[in-house]
């Protein structure tokens, strides 16, 4: 009796967990549209045929805890983004997490307000150049794991993709407050990330970081 009561247990646990994983991925049986909509926009294989420049005002200026039907046409944009890479990261679900500073941080800094852009599986899979450690001695950020002294300061880059408005991190509230020390200018995002542009100083123009 002891053993069915613990597979059974443990059959829950399992069951749990996996349905835990599904709805992280939007992908649940009872997840809401937002959920799943998101989930659809994170994984998209193909590139903006017509970005265009897009500012980090813009960004702050995009619209927060609209329904649905109102955010999902913007998510239609492909924008590229020109700024500084001040911290870099592997996230859980496999992307590579860029946070996005207007200006250059200052050295050893990494407290300046940024825009989130993220490099997904389906874009640096099979692309050597854009594996973690080539981005990291790249984007020369202030912090991102295996960090050596560069020598240099954060390179200038430039990223294109498409906006996703990731609601779960939304750092404005539905009342338009922030919470204080919030470094997050918006859940919007530059998701996923398909084109990579990397400041060249000797020729004092934007290089293709080719996948």
């Amino acid at each position: 009796m002891t053993l069915k009561i613990a597979a059974v247990l443990a059959l829950a646990l399992g069951l749990t967990a996996f349905v835990g994983f599904l709805k992280v991925l939007g992908e649940g049986p009872f997840d809401a549209p937002e959920a799943r909509h998101l989930r659809a926009m994170k994984v998209r294989r193909s590139a903006p045929e017509h970005p265009a420049g897009i500012s980090f005002g813009a960004i702050d200026s995009l619209p927060s805890h609209a329904p649905l039907a109102a955010y999902a046409p913007i998510e239609g944009r492909g924008v590229v983004l020109d700024g500084y890479v001040q911290y870099m990261l592997r996230s859980t679900d496999g992307d590579t997490h860029l946070e996005l500073t207007e200006h250059a941080p200052p050295p050893g800094s990494t407290s300046n307000l940024y825009v989130t852009a993220e490099i997904t599986p389906e874009w640096y899979a099979g692309a050597r150049a854009w594996r973690y450690e080539h981005l990291l001695s790249t984007f020369r950020p202030e912090s991102g794991g295996n960090l050596t002294g560069w020598g240099h300061d954060p390179r200038r880059v430039r990223v294109t993709g498409w906006l996703l408005y990731d609601f779960q991190y939304d750092p404005v509230g539905p009342a338009g407050s922030r919470p204080p020390g919030s470094l997050r200018i918006s859940g919007w995002e530059v998701h996923p990330v398909t084109k990579i542009e990397a400041w060249d100083e000797a020729r004092a123009a934007f290089a293709e970081v080719p996948r």
